[in-house]
Parts: C-alpha cells; sequence; structure tokens
C-alpha cells in the first residue's frame, strides 16, 4: 500500500485531519515528527510527504521560519529535489516558500485579520503530481483560514509562474488575503511539490464540510504514484 508521510510540528494543527484524507483516499498514513533525522526507508519507507496546516513553532519570527530548519526538513527538501511528491497546505505551504522548494513568501492578510470561510478555487493545472484527478479550469470549493496567506512575489517571478503554468489553484469570486493575481496555490517546475492555501483535508468527506472537492489532491498523489 502507498505510505504517504505528514509531518507533526510544535504547534501543527490540521496532521490528523491530513493523515485521515490520506486514509479516505486511500493510502496508508505515516505520522512523521519535525525532530526525526531521516524519512522512513526500505520497505517501511514513506511514497510522499505532506506539511500539515497550523501554527508551526508558533510562527514566531515569521510563519514557517523555524520549521524550515527542523531536522526532518532536511530530508523532506532532499526527497522533493529527488521527485518525490510533497504537498504544503497553508502553514505547510509557507514552510515550502521558506525552504525554498517554492519561490515567493506568504505574508499577513491585507485586510489584517484572520479569516475562515468556505473559499472557491478554480483549478489552473493539472499536471503536477497532485492535481492529476481534476479537470482544468473547474471551480471547487476548499475551506480556508489564515492570517498569513497573501502569497506574493517579486515581477519577475510572478511572470515566470504564469508562463510556465506553475500556478496551480486561484481564487474565484473574491480575493479573501490580497493574494498577487489570486494566487491561492503553485508548483515547483518538475510538479511534484505543490503549496496551497486552502484546507483541502477539510473537504474530503460529505459529513464534514462544504464536500469533496479535496479530497481530489490526495487521491492525484496515489495515481501519479502507482502509474510509476
Amino acid at each position: 500500500m502507498t505510505r504517504v508521510g505528514v509531518v507533526t510540528f510544535p504547534g501543527s494543527l490540521d496532521d490528523v485531519d491530513a493523515r485521515r484524507a490520506v486514509r479516505l483516499a486511500g493510502a496508508e498514513p505515516v505520522a512523521l515528527w519535525h525532530g526525526d533525522h531521516d524519512l522512513p526507508k526500505g520497505r517501511h519507507g514513506v511514497d510522499a510527504v505532506v506539511l500539515p496546516g497550523g501554527f508551526s513553532y508558533g510562527d514566531y519570527l515569521r510563519a514557517g521560519a523555524i520549521a524550515r530548519f527542523a531536522p526532518v526538513m532536511t530530508e523532506v527538501v532532499a526527497a522533493a529535489q529527488g521527485g518525490m511528491p510533497v504537498l504544503g497546505i497553508c502553514n505547510g505551504f509557507q514552510i515550502l516558500c521558506e525552504s525554498h522548494l517554492l519561490p515567493g513568501a506568504l505574508i499577513r492578510n491585507d485586510h489584517r485579520t484572520f479569516i475562515c470561510r468556505d473559499q472557491a478555487l478554480r483549478v489552473e493545472n493539472t499536471e503536477t503530481a497532485w492535481t492529476s484527478q481534476y479537470e482544468s479550469g473547474a471551480e471547487i470549493t476548499i475551506p480556508l483560514k489564515n492570517g498569513e496567506g497573501g502569497f506574493v512575489a517579486d515581477a519577475a517571478t510572478i511572470e515566470r509562474l504564469e508562463g510556465e503554468g506553475r500556478v496551480v489553484f486561484r481564487y474565484v469570486g473574491v480575493n479573501p488575503n490580497g493574494s498577487v493575481a489570486d494566487i491561492a496555490g503553485i508548483t515547483n517546475e518538475r510538479g511534484n511539490v505543490v503549496g496551497l492555501m486552502p484546507h483541502p483535508e477539510h473537504a474530503v468527506e460529505d459529513l464534514c464540510g462544504p464536500g469533496t472537492d479535496g479530497l481530489g489532491l490526495f487521491t492525484s498523489a496515489l495515481s501519479a504514484l502507482t502509474a510509476h
């Protein structure tokens, strides 16, 4: 069975939810600890990694800035550079940017308040390891909750992301945090690393949340991994 590791940092809030989403998608969730100096290998290894939402290390300095130095991140960065699928959700997206696996940065919302809402997104790129189960241009609804969710980057980086089709998700209807070009999620050049601010792990079943629109990220990863 495909095994997906979910890292827990001090201050993580959504690690249990992410593991549950992995299980509902049909994979085996594996709890990883921020202080681990390696990833499980061999037949007990992990095939993908999720960096969940929350407030790692209390968001001191700035969101994700300390977590990037956690021992496990040395291994996650190396694995991502080697092609392993890695997903960063909310605080996990911030950590990916701080670790330079993704460009840009996430800053305080332009309205300076924390926001929690069901957010409409448009799927812009279905060629990543985490989005192949969606249709290009599809509009989905995913819960959003953040205080530092404004994606920013210099003009050259934004032009490159747009030109290379590396914007994966875009806010629809309302821009909830002031992100440049309504960007809600991006990918690296290889397409194995994806970060987004909304929380797909909170939209994986009809009983809770706004539906199952988030499940596709996790089933996409399974599809990508089994295809190899």
